[in-house]
């Protein structure tokens, strides 16, 4: 197949935008009435706040400005949420969920020329990859940036490999959106991708103008994110900018890890597609040395990108498996070259052992299911819709070892969905009752509602529990903040207190010890409780 005139033709234009569609009707399934949890409800309080006061330049919570983000991607959610009137899932985790569908566009795209199994397999892969699916289905800034760094990576390949127009002013417009989605993060990552595809290709000429294009469009948005930090909260609000998104992550102060860390870690945060991008490259180089085709070239090209990635967000000290998420379409090409490249005995074995764990993944998921089911009876009381459901997966995966011509797609994409309806039908609710906090925090805010008072939130972290019992609140709230019992307890009432029940111990000989809990129960895996401290005794 050329690869030019096949990239060219309508039909696979068609194709790659049928697959993005599918995946974003996967990626979206049974979103809508889920309850906020975890790391979402900060966006999510975000865009809650922006709906009740409008767009600003950065997000605000508790109505000030928050320092870590601008504000374009709550403004994403923001838009999404107006036709319904409020923030849903749906709406939060939509702009995460079109970013992941364009990454499946955009592989199947850059390969499919090549080979359509080359393409299909690695976008089975990159849907298996943990991290992915995890990412997917959430607020996901950094699958975001993913999606943005694939298609600067993309739009530099197909000018010199598609005969496709260079849209020069498409890739920095692209980068300018990276910067506004993740900081100045989001510009650098994608401009080191296209810049180790030029330097590959000993486009040197390129490589230093388009660095340096990139350098003064990195400035400009620096200069003009300060700006509006300075307009939004003054000085101190612009120091604190500085501090969050680029010192703090620079010197550890946001969290350490070792050097190694993305090396090693991945092999599980982003299993199947890492290692076996690793045992695909020892293939590769057992297989011996051959004429460098295009498919290997590529292979190479996408390599030195997701090593690029991975060596440069080792550097800062802050270290977390979701940054590294816009290797993970590199790691998934890479994985599924097997595939596509028929010579040595290693990638036969390599080829046969894939395929060999894709058709086990639907049982073995049945028997995980089960043990899992021991942990937790309460939360796993009805199985037998999800066992039915890989059961009939497991029968389709062994049919499929009867045709050769399918075998490989066959059996990936029946994995696919193994994984994907054991992850949203089984894992996804039983997480949600687990860190539910949707039901202490209604009861909470009916009983406040019913006597209005000060609350006080006690050792809940004003960024981090305390955003959780924020979120599901639908009304604006300026809670007082304590973390040493010393303060609570020269609380003067009338005052709501909300706060761990394990903390409740440190009170002890103080009048809130002999408060009897007005509200008790689970809240992000936790017991909570509310007391209410009554007022001064009327004379």
């Amino acid at each position: 197949m050329n690869p030019i005139a096949a990239c060219a033709t309508p039909t696979l234009r068609r194709q790659s935008w049928a697959l993005g569609l599918l995946a974003l009707l996967l990626f979206c399934a049974g979103v809508y009435q889920q309850p906020v949890i975890g790391f979402d409800s900060r966006f999510v309080l975000f865009a809650q706040e922006m709906l009740r006061h409008g767009p600003g330049f950065f997000p605000t919570t508790y109505g000030q400005p928050y320092a870590d983000y601008s504000s374009a991607s709550t403004l994403l959610i923001y838009l999404f949420s107006l036709p319904f009137g409020r923030v849903t899932c749906l709406s939060a985790w939509l702009p995460t969920a079109l970013a992941s569908a364009t990454i499946v566009g955009l592989v199947y795209r850059l390969l499919a020329p090549y080979s359509r199994t080359w393409a299909l397999l690695s976008i089975a892969l990159l849907l298996l990859s943990t991290t992915f699916i995890t990412e997917t289905r959430a607020v996901s800034l950094d699958q975001m940036l993913a999606a943005v760094a694939l298609a600067v990576f993309y739009l530099g390949y197909a000018h010199d490999h598609f005969a496709a127009p260079r849209r020069l002013g498409l890739v920095f417009a692209l980068l300018a959106l990276g910067f506004a989605i993740r900081g100045p993060i989001g510009l650098v990552i994608p401009t080191g991708m296209l810049g180790s595809y030029y330097l590959l290709g000993g486009q040197w000429r390129r490589l230093l103008v388009f660095g340096f294009c990139a350098l003064v469009l990195l400035l400009a948005c620096i200069g003009l994110l300060l700006g509006l930090a300075r307009l939004s909260g003054g000085p101190a609000f612009v120091q604190e900018v500085i501090r969050m998104q680029f010192l703090g992550r620079m010197d550890g102060s946001e969290g350490s890890s070792g050097l190694l860390y993305y090396f090693s870690s991945s092999l599980g945060n982003y299993a199947l597609a890492y290692p076996l991008a690793i045992l695909a490259w020892i293939g590769v180089l057992l297989a011996g040395r051959a004429e460098p085709g295009p498919a290997l070239k590529l292979l190479r090209l996408c390599t030195a990108a997701g090593l690029l990635v991975m060596i440069g967000l080792s550097i800062p000290q802050a270290k977390k498996a979701r940054y590294l998420l816009p290797m993970l379409p590199m790691a998934a090409i890479v994985a599924a070259y097997p595939f596509q490249a028929r010579q040595g005995r290693a990638l036969a074995w390599l080829r046969v052992a894939i395929q060999g764990l894709w058709l086990l993944l639907p049982g073995l998921l049945i028997v995980g299911l089960l043990l899992v089911r021991r942990k937790f009876p309460g939360q796993l009381t009805d199985l037998s819709v999800p066992l039915a459901i890989l059961g009939l997966l497991q029968v389709a995966a062994l049919v499929m070892l009867a045709r050769p011509r399918q075998r490989a797609v066959g059996l990936a994409y029946t994995a696919v969905l193994a994984v994907w309806s054991a992850y949203i039908g089984v894992f996804e609710p039983v997480q949600r009752q687990l860190y539910d906090t949707q039901a202490f925090s209604l009861a909470a805010q009916r009983l406040i509602n019913e006597a209005p008072a000060p609350v006080v939130l006690h050792a809940m972290g004003k960024d981090a529990k305390a955003i959780k019992f924020m979120v599901n609140l639908d009304q604006d709230l300026q809670p007082l903040f304590t973390e040493r019992p010393e303060a609570l307890a020269a609380l003067s009432g009338p005052a709501w207190v909300v706060m761990d029940q394990s903390d409740l111990a440190a009170l002890k000989g103080t009048p809130l010890a002999a408060l009897k809990p007005v509200l008790s129960g689970r809240f992000d895996k936790n017991d909570y409780l509310m007391l209410h401290l009554p007022g001064p005794a009327q004379p």
